[in-house]
């Protein structure tokens, strides 16, 4: 008998509408490996079993009378535990945080969909963090290799998804926090046009950096969530209208212009990393794609990367204000820290890191008045034990996409020298989401397939 839980998210959707199997009996699939495995990935943090038994049985008895919402009606999908969900505790991935009397606007439109909510999913304390080595709620583990981080600050996304607990998932994106753990888990990751999915709903860490996005197996399977996740809401201020952002055109790699903006002189890379990207490199030139020379006016990410962490310590100590003077011992003493900091920030410094981030998003905008693409690894390293120290520039290549408010996404691209997934990472311009998916699905075919051990 196939393994339910081995289908990505349109081939579980095409068998629900051939009659194949029932949603109940795909939920069941995905419960038992939670039951088997979650005790040791710890990449849930509340597992809905039982409303998502109901919403199953009810996605069923659509299916039966012809009544079926969407693609995504009877898939188990995850939410990160940022983002709330009526009657559920969000944690925010700290020791408590609040009980939400309504869904995120995320979450009402995966409900309105038929999703089946799953559960509430692991994350690095705060999202302040890209490691999801969470002592409230239990170091999340990669699937591929038990002891090494799975990313963050998505981290239990990536892990639920990459160890079929889930058939997809929502995260959230500040400065690469849905790319990343999608890269370190061998996972397709979407960071969509600021703006384009709703951030009600969601504990801030960023107002002008967050985004909420989803992590799944395949770049075609982002595209059946964006579907569904994109819109405007008239009630988050950061919403935008979608206008043709999920419109797409036939992307053929003959003729595609790309530019690869940065190289590994300006963020080195470990061994295997830019060998790997450049092969995906060559490959687009066999297939026609055409080279463009450019590079970013401003390559310092690392001033970069500290200017988008000090304004993310500093909207996130305003965003937290009321829960950090009422319980300051539900942070963690580190993650009280940062905060502290940003709130210290005197008003110049912090001026000083916006307008800079204002002219990084605004260099990366006007690259794309010459090339259809930019390229990138999505990571200078693979995934690293969880005992050893986390690098300092892991968000070094996704931060420009955030900066310039455009739509980015993370595909699986191969193994690094140790055995640990890599990932390619594909950006372009603001509200081009479905051509950005388009181009994913075009490239995906070309880069090698890969197969998680099993656990």
């Amino acid at each position: 008998m196939t393994d339910l839980t081995k289908l990505d998210i349109t081939d579980s959707a095409a068998g629900l509408v051939a009659g194949d199997f029932t949603a109940e009996g795909l939920l069941a699939a995905y419960l038992d490996r939670i039951d088997r495995f979650d005790g040791t990935l710890h990449a849930f943090i509340t597992v809905l079993a039982e409303p998502a038994m109901v919403q199953a049985r009810a996605s069923d008895e659509r299916r039966a009378t012809g009544k079926t919402l969407s693609p995504l009606d009877g898939i188990p999908i995850g939410l990160k535990d940022n983002i709330d969900l009526a009657g559920v505790p969000t944690t925010n991935g700290m020791a408590k945080f609040r009980d939400p009397d309504q869904d995120a606007e995320a979450a009402h439109r995966l409900r309105e969909a038929g999703a089946v909510i799953i559960g509430k999913l692991n994350m690095h304390e705060g999202a302040l963090g890209a490691t999801t080595r969470n002592l409230h709620h239990g170091i999340c583990e990669n699937p591929w290799r038990i002891g090494y981080t799975p990313g963050g600050s998505s981290g239990g996304s990536a892990s639920a998804v990459a160890a079929r607990m889930c058939a997809g998932a929502l995260g959230s994106d500040t400065m690469g926090s849905v790319r990343l753990p999608a890269a370190y888990c061998g996972l397709s990751g979407l960071k969509p046009t600021f703006g384009l999915i709703s951030t009600r709903g969601v504990v801030p860490l960023s107002y002008g950096l967050d985004h909420v996005g989803p992590l799944c197996r395949s770049s075609r399977d982002l595209s059946l969530m964006l579907d569904v996740l994109a819109g405007y809401d008239p009630e988050c201020p950061e919403s935008v209208h979608p206008h043709r952002a999920l419109r797409s055109d036939a992307v053929n790699l003959n003729g595609l212009r790309f530019a690869v903006p940065m190289n590994n002189d300006a963020v080195p890379c470990e061994p295997g990393i830019w060998e790997n990207f450049e092969s995906h490199v060559a490959m687009l030139v066999d297939q026609g794609a055409v080279p463009v020379d450019l590079t970013l006016p401003e390559t310092d990410s690392t001033g970069t990367r500290r200017a988008g962490l000090l304004i993310s310590e500093a909207e996130a100590g305003f965003a937290l204000e009321t829960e950090l003077a009422a319980h300051p011992d539900d942070f963690s003493d580190d993650f009280r820290k940062m905060l502290e900091y940003g709130r210290a920030a005197p008003a110049h410094r912090l001026v000083a890191a916006q307008r800079h981030l204002l002219a990084v998003g605004h260099a990366v905008r006007k690259l794309f008045d010459h090339v259809d693409l930019l390229l990138l690894p999505t990571t200078s390293q693979a995934a690293f034990p969880h005992d050893a120290p986390a690098p300092v520039g892991q968000a070094d290549f996704t931060q420009w996409a955030n900066h310039g408010g455009c739509p980015a996404l993370s595909l699986p691209c191969g193994l690094s020298p140790d055995g640990m997934p890599l990932g390619l990472q594909l950006i372009t311009r603001p509200l081009r989401d479905g051509q950005l998916l388009a181009m994913a699905a075009a490239i995906q075919p070309h880069l090698p397939s890969l197969e998680m051990p099993e656990l």
